[in-house]
Order: structure tokens, then C-alpha cells, then sequence
């Protein structure tokens, strides 16, 4: 069985931390219901793993972003009547390999409405996605099919790591290959930059957004991120769906709707390395691109750490500083 990381413990933990605060303050108010599947199940394990202290820990950063949420999102805790049931459920991972980076989501079924929260313990990352000669990034992305010469490009580069690979059963190292960042990364990189190009230039307006779409999420959502001593609520707002009113009962803050980039103003390498691409796009958007082996030993694909450097001003962002009780 493989061996869960600590990110991973501590983010699913955290997890069912929000979705468990979200249940105790609103049912005060309203009907809820938790879906009880796998995910749920999952995510209460790994925060029953940990001690009581570090339980209190993870429930009190997420009493607070729920209590601001609930002050944002007034559907939360208002309903129509006692069949207007709000629903709690945490996704399952697969839903973000589809663009649905959402992990725990507020259903009401009546109202055809719902939130989704993005829960991060200590760490911003946007995505982490490969890249191999199986992998068609254009039409996963983007919806437009990476061309042959890309494939042609690619190909050997990873068909070699394939033949390494099994010749080795397994065994051979990345670091066993020298300068393999020159030999291997860089013209896998130099041929992704050239096809994003390409697919860009077919249909500007779309591909921006798309690409922004895909890397952020294909649905509006808030990200929760527990740091250290703070939490931190970004909101989403990239279609118009969150922030809405209940009724006459309107929320106590505004998060703008936020403008998805129309062109790619730019790719350049980082200063100073040959493994990471910078896409600066309008509107204020930037991402980077770091391409990196996610094993030490060598497979036939490459990771992408993909960050996003800036986002626009019109980011609703809330940073709210947590003091632990003693």
C-alpha cells in the first residue's frame, strides 16, 4: 500500500476540519445533511489520527474561515424551508484532475446553488500536472489537440526514458544521468513553450482563459489556506457565482467578480535556470511553470509545479490572524 505524505495527511485532515465547523455552526440555523462517502470517510481518518491538541488546532483555523465564510455567502445558513436542506460533502481527488480544484462543497439543491472551499494546509501551489508522450496538454487544457510536431519533439526524449527504464527493471536513477536539466528537461520545455505558442495563436481569447481556467479551476471557489498563526480566504470569483444574496439578506462583504486574462502577453525563462517558464498574460496574471522528475528514479514523465506568481488586484483576499489558545 503507498505511503500517504504528511501534506497529504494534514490537508485532508484539515479538510474535515472546515466541513465539520460548517456542520456545528449551521445547523444552528438550517437543515444539513454530510454526504458519507469515501472522500468523507477518508478525510475524518486522517484527522482522527491526530492528537487532541493538533485536532483543536485544525478546528479552530477552520472556525474561523467558516465564520467569515458564513458572513460572505448569507445561502449558508438561509433557506426557503425545511426541504431547502443544505448539503456538506468533500470531493474526491479525481474531481481536480477534470479542473474542479474545489474540496469541500455546500449544496442547495432548491436554490440550484452552491460554494466550494479549496482547503490548503501551509502551501499555495495551483497545480501539479505531467507531461509525457502520452499526454496530449493542448486538448487536456485547453480543448485544441497539441500538433504532431510537438509529439515529434518529445517523443524520442521520452521513448528513451521508457527503454532506461525497463532495461534497468526499474532501478535507474535521474542523478545516474549527468546534466540531465540541459539534455532532457530544457528541450521538453522548449517544445511545450513553442506548442503553447502555437495553440495560443490559433485562438487567442479562448486559450488564455482557458489556460487560466484549467490551472485555477473550471468553477468558482474560495481557497482556504492555514499558515502559520493566520488563514488566509482568497475568493475565486471568476464567473459571478459566489458572494450572492439570499433574498433581501445581502452579504457583509463584497468579492468582486474577477476578469480572466484575453491574451498572452508573454513566455520567458526565470533568471537564471533553464527549467522553469514564466507566462505573464493580461490582465494582470502571471504563472510559473517548473518542470521537475517526481521520482528519484528515472519513468517516462515529467511534473509540472505550477505557481501563480500574480493575480489580479480585484482577488479578494482576507488574511485573519489566529493566536492558539494556551
Amino acid at each position: 500500500m503507498k505511503k500517504e505524505s504528511t501534506q497529504t495527511k494534514n490537508g485532508k485532515a484539515f479538510e474535515y476540519a472546515i466541513l465539520k465547523e460548517f456542520k456545528e455552526k449551521l445547523e444552528r440555523a438550517t437543515i444539513v445533511e454530510v454526504v458519507d462517502n469515501h472522500a468523507f470517510l477518508t478525510a475524518q481518518k486522517h484527522f482522527n489520527s491526530f492528537d487532541k491538541i493538533e485536532q483543536g488546532e485544525f478546528l479552530l483555523y477552520a472556525s474561523f474561515a467558516v465564520n467569515f465564510l458564513i458572513d460572505i455567502e448569507p445561502r449558508l445558513s438561509n433557506n426557503f424551508d425545511k426541504s431547502d436542506i443544505l448539503q456538506l460533502e468533500i470531493l474526491t481527488d479525481e474531481k481536480g484532475q477534470d479542473g474542479d480544484v474545489r474540496d469541500v462543497v455546500a449544496i442547495r439543491l432548491l436554490q440550484k446553488w452552491e460554494i466550494g472551499i479549496s482547503a490548503k494546509n501551509n502551501h499555495k501551489a495551483v497545480k501539479h500536472s505531467r507531461l509525457s508522450n502520452k499526454i496530449d496538454f493542448g486538448d487536456k487544457w485547453l480543448g485544441i489537440k497539441a500538433s504532431k510536431q510537438y509529439f515529434d519533439a518529445i517523443k524520442p526524449i521520452f521513448d528513451s526514458l521508457e527503454k532506461m527504464r525497463n532495461e534497468s527493471n526499474k532501478a535507474k536513477t535521474w542523478k545516474s544521468l549527468g546534466n540531465y536539466h540541459s539534455t532532457i528537461y530544457t528541450p521538453i520545455l522548449e517544445a511545450f513553450k513553442t506548442e503553447l505558442l502555437k495553440i495560443y495563436n490559433t485562438n487567442p481569447n479562448q486559450v488564455s482563459s482557458s489556460l487560466v481556467e484549467y490551472l485555477i479551476g473550471n468553477k468558482d471557489f474560495y481557497k482556504v489556506i492555514k499558515g502559520k498563526k493566520n488563514i488566509e480566504i482568497q475568493a475565486y470569483n471568476l464567473r459571478g457565482t459566489l458572494n450572492l444574496p439570499f433574498e433581501n439578506i445581502n452579504p457583509k462583504l463584497i468579492t468582486p467578480k474577477i476578469d480572466l486574462p484575453t491574451e498572452i502577453k508573454n513566455i520567458s525563462y526565470k533568471k537564471g535556470t533553464l527549467t522553469t517558464l514564466i507566462v505573464e498574460l493580461n490582465n494582470e496574471w502571471t504563472l510559473s511553470f517548473r518542470i521537475h522528475n517526481a521520482s528519484s528514479r528515472v519513468e517516462p514523465s515529467l511534473k509540472f509545479d505550477i505557481n501563480l506568481l500574480k493575480a489580479p488586484n480585484s482577488l479578494f483576499t482576507n488574511k485573519l490572524s489566529i493566536e492558539a489558545k494556551k
